[in-house]
């Protein structure tokens, strides 16, 4: 049952003064329920109760984690139907998309649990000492992970589950031994409070100290801007705009003791279409148009730009794509100012000088609903207009003619850091083309071999990050097990008793972990 009030660890609350509903963009009208945005006082007690919870959670055992992550897993699909219809009722997304990701959700909880249990994740690191070595002894020092502190997490408005309350971002600082505050969305308020609720029991189940989790309601930026600057929090997870997770980023180094922002931002996900693929796969044509309207566009990984050399078969794969892009049938986007800001990004696109509409859906629609684009620039016009580089958020892809190679790579070379970059490409052919590879691989985090960017895989070798603005730091993830060394820092012991020493250092250890001693990975103990 929602009650519209904020979660301050396992209390409810709601004494603040600014009160919203949510939205139905698909009936494009409110839904009934009331949230009540979280106070200052409310924002400060789940903060002091986060750093409170710290002190004993940071200690966890692996084990106990993975408990509890597995908990909050078992609660969130205890939420059944109720869940998924609120969910639904928020984005206007269908009953597919929603429990789909929410077993997305239940997955990435699962597997941080398996990873926390066996426990080699922390990186442990042992050099023993050496009293007789000249011309000075060496020293024992033994080197793990450690977590930061607490985190706040922003939910993300494109995906209330996988990437908000109990989402990969939250996932993972639980696991790294962090307590998370996060910031829920107001798009999906209900969602998230369901989600919550979820948490709280998990932690209740399983012993967790209380404040490990609170969950704030906002109806806007300012519980987010107090959160970056509170003292007592350590991390930031952010999923959104360049512009919002920009403005993150510049207070938390404003602050007195600055503090990591992992935001991941905007992409536009070029795609290069090298000549002979696009002689040979007769295909391409549906293949991009179904993955530019895919979830209405809304997806990070949305291939917002295809860039190919000048030929008849650029033109012709042009030509296919609007034919086939306009069958499709739009589809709802996920509020109204999300609809909003869409055709106004979209309508300043193709009103560029030297832009030429390939496609536009002509026929009437719903409230809210995207009508899909396609443009096409030439190569000399897309390297002068910056205008031109920006995300569209929506199903709005732009076509680039290229004069010649060179001009591609020096494309692809001034391009902002992307998520993700697609070749498509012939047998063998990527091989005459290395430097775009090579060009491609330096703008972004991930590249897809004759495929579509739409799609991010949970696993260990996902990279979902790239060079800014794709993400603040492109040395991490936010997808996949990996995604928790963002809230950890290495820590070293010197000289220590082992008696004295975490378990993962001692020299038996007795959980049993992979550990690197002496330079060899080992499970061994120490004589």
């Amino acid at each position: 049952m929602l009650t519209g009030k904020n979660y301050i660890g396992n209390k409810l609350s709601g004494e603040g003064n600014i009160f919203f509903k949510t939205f139905n963009p698909l009936l494009n009208e409110e839904n009934n329920q009331v949230f009540v945005e979280a106070s200052t006082k409310e924002i400060d007690e789940a903060v002091m109760l986060s750093a409170q919870a710290f002190k004993q959670y940071r200690n966890i055992s692996g084990k106990d984690k993975a408990a509890f992550l597995n908990a909050i897993a078992d609660e969130t699909l205890a939420l059944d139907d109720k869940l998924i219809q609120t969910y639904c009722s928020e984005t206007g997304l269908p009953e597919a998309r929603a429990i789909g990701e929410r077993g997305r959700t239940i997955f990435q909880l699962r597997s941080f649990a398996d990873l926390v249990a066996e426990g080699s994740w922390v990186d442990a690191s042992i050099d023993t000492e050496n009293p007789d070595r000249l011309p000075l002894p060496k020293p024992d020092l033994r080197k793990m992970t450690i977590p930061l502190g607490p985190v706040v997490v922003f939910g993300a408005s494109n995906f209330p589950l996988a990437y908000s309350t109990a989402g990969g971002d939250t996932a993972s600082a639980l696991a790294a031994g962090c307590p998370v505050i996060v910031k829920s969305h107001p798009m999906h308020a209900g969602t998230g409070e369901l989600v919550a609720s979820a948490i709280i029991k998990a932690v209740q189940k399983t012993g967790m100290p209380n404040g490990v989790f609170s969950n704030l309601n906002s109806s806007g930026i300012d519980v987010g801007i107090q959160l970056v600057k509170h003292s007592e929090v350590k991390a930031i997870g952010f999923t959104g705009s360049i512009r919002g997770g920009r403005a993150l980023f510049d207070l938390a180094a404003q602050r007195k003791e600055p503090i990591p922002v992992f935001a991941e931002m905007g992409s536009i996900n070029p795609v290069v279409l090298l000549p002979q693929a696009l002689k040979e796969n007769k295909n391409l044509p549906k293949l991009y148009a179904d993955s530019i309207t895919l979830g209405t566009g809304q997806f990070c990984t949305n291939p917002g730009l295809l860039l190919g050399v000048k030929s008849d078969e650029l033109t012709e794969f042009v030509k296919r794509l609007g034919e086939e892009i306009v069958q499709i049938e739009p589809s709802v986007m996920l509020h109204p100012n999300i609809a909003k800001a869409y055709h106004e990004n979209e309508n300043n696109a193709v009103a560029q000088s030297d832009v030429n509409v390939v496609a536009n859906y002509t026929n009437n629609v719903k409230s809210n609903f995207a009508k899909q684009v396609v443009a096409t620039a030439l190569g000399k016009t897309f390297l002068k207009n910056p205008v031109l580089h920006q995300e569209v958020f929506g199903p709005y892809s732009l076509v680039v003619a290229c004069e010649d190679v060179e001009e591609l790579e020096a494309i692809i070379s001034n391009l902002e850091g992307q998520l993700t970059g697609t070749i498509m490409a012939a047998e063998k052919e990527v091989t005459e083309y290395i430097n775009i590879v090579e060009a491609l691989q330096n703008r972004v985090g991930r590249i897809i071999y004759n495929g579509v960017p739409t799609g991010v895989e949970v696993c260990p070798s996902m990279v979902h990050g790239g060079p800014y603005p794709a993400s603040t730091d492109s040395r991490f993830t936010a997808v996949g097990i990996n995604a928790i060394k963002r809230w950890v820092r290495p820590f070293s012991y010197q000289n220590w008793p082992n008696e004295l020493l975490p378990d993962e250092l001692k020299d038996e250890n007795p959980i049993q972990i992979i550990r690197e001693v002496n330079g060899k990975k080992t499970t061994n103990e120490i004589k």
